[in-house]
């Protein structure tokens, strides 16, 4: 790509995440809470004419059901933005979110836009996993190479285990610690410059009177992380996942993937606005980040979760960066297995990896991640005075992706 200008994130919010099925959010659609990122997206930029965005551009996992139908375009409307702004939805998995903001970057750094929305929403509470018809390929199975594909993403956590030979006691530890993070994080009010509150209305029958019963609340923290979580209470979760099989196709033992030390199933959405140079000047606007590189790669599918270990080092060449330069990243804790054997193969300082907590405590939204983490760098940065920031994380069907943003 030739680039001709700079990409720069003059805004960034997220809403706070819930947890899925019965979490805070359970009735509340995806693209509301789409709505409300972009509102408070849009709310820190009131000099910027709503009228010079030419595009929104939103990952979503599972782009169906109450997230389906374009939710971009629909989304954006939603929000109040005229007409002339366009919508897109984007779906690669996990990277959804992360792949929108390196789509609208490039759009203006080859001087084909100035203003882009970046975005990602998912609901996995109102929308399964797997979407509400899936239908895998049989040629998936023809050969041994893509049988992986089929795997549930827990099987491809036990794979890593294995092959990369992460212990249950390292990953029960890892999520612990994840937990604390975020947990300290939240007590000290590191989130606050990224979450947007959102009002939740309740309608409930009242079954004495017959009379209809409505609630509201206001939602302004991550319902994941847990003051309470211990080794012990992780270490007597019982492996949610078969046992990995050698060659032969005998089981080489227990699972280590349990419920403690995965990703939580998740509800939220984050949105952040792109502008070019021309655009900071002529609004006077005071840019949170610069967008610098990104890169996907691909692995086996029964490996998945190592996809960031190829894409990393990537990205960073595209960038002309080392891991010596990144302040801050965010690894999107899909397992602690993978992120471990991430950190474990590329020699990831564990200071500068997930300073607040991730994915096992705060959760993931799939689709909405990588927009969501994003918010959480791009403002961790320029918090904690450092100059460069990644957000990475692995992808199913086998990928990873990483992006990288520098403080301005």
């Amino acid at each position: 790509m030739k680039q001709v200008q700079d990409a720069y994130i003059v805004a960034a919010s997220r809403t706070p995440i819930g947890k899925a099925p019965k979490g805070v959010f359970r009735n509340t659609r995806p693209d509301d809470l789409l709505v409300v990122a972009l509102r408070a997206a849009l709310a820190q930029v009131p000099n910027l004419d709503p009228a010079s965005i030419e595009d929104a551009i939103v990952g979503c996992a599972i782009p169906e059901g109450e997230q389906g139908l374009n939710v971009a375009r629909i989304a954006a409307l939603l929000s109040g933005l005229p007409n002339t702004v366009g919508g897109v939805t984007v779906n690669r998995f996990c990277a959804s979110g992360l792949t929108a903001i390196a789509m609208a970057a490039d759009r203006i750094r080859v001087g084909e836009a100035d203003v882009m929305i970046a975005a990602g929403a998912e609901s996995m509470s109102l929308v399964p996993m797997m979407g509400n018809k899936p239908s895998i390929n049989m040629h998936v199975f023809d050969n041994n190479e893509n049988i992986g594909i089929a795997y549930g993403m827990g099987m491809t956590a036990e794979k890593v285990a294995q092959q990369w030979k992460i212990s249950r006691e390292a990953q029960d530890a890892f999520a612990l610690q994840s937990h604390q993070k975020a947990m300290a994080a939240q007590q000290a009010g590191e989130f606050a410059q990224e979450i947007c509150p959102v009002e939740v209305v309740e309608k409930l029958p009242d079954l004495s009177s017959g009379e209809l019963i409505i609630k509201t609340r206001t939602v302004s923290l991550d319902e994941g992380p847990r003051a309470d979580s211990t080794l012990e209470a992780l270490a007597r979760l019982r492996p949610a996942f078969a046992a990995p099989r050698d060659a032969g196709g005998k089981p080489t033992g227990l699972g280590s993937v349990t419920a403690g030390n995965s990703s939580q199933t998740s509800d939220g959405a984050g949105a952040l606005i792109l502008v070019s140079e021309k655009i900071l000047r002529q609004f006077n606007l005071v840019p949170l980040a610069r967008f610098v590189s990104f890169a996907v790669r691909g692995v086996p599918p029964q490996i998945m979760g190592i996809g960031p270990k190829e894409a990393i080092p990537a990205a960073l060449k595209n960038a002309r960066l080392s891991l010596a330069d990144m302040g801050w990243i965010e690894l999107n804790e899909a397992f602690a297995a993978q992120s471990l054997a991430v950190m474990q193969d590329l020699g990831l300082d564990p200071a500068v990896v997930n300073p607040m907590g991730g994915a096992i405590a705060l959760g993931h939204p799939l689709g909405a991640t990588g927009a969501i983490r994003a918010a959480t760098v791009v403002h961790a940065l320029r918090r904690r005075q450092r100059r460069y920031g990644m957000v990475t994380m692995c992808v199913g069907t086998g990928m990873g992706a990483a992006g990288i943003f520098e403080r301005i």
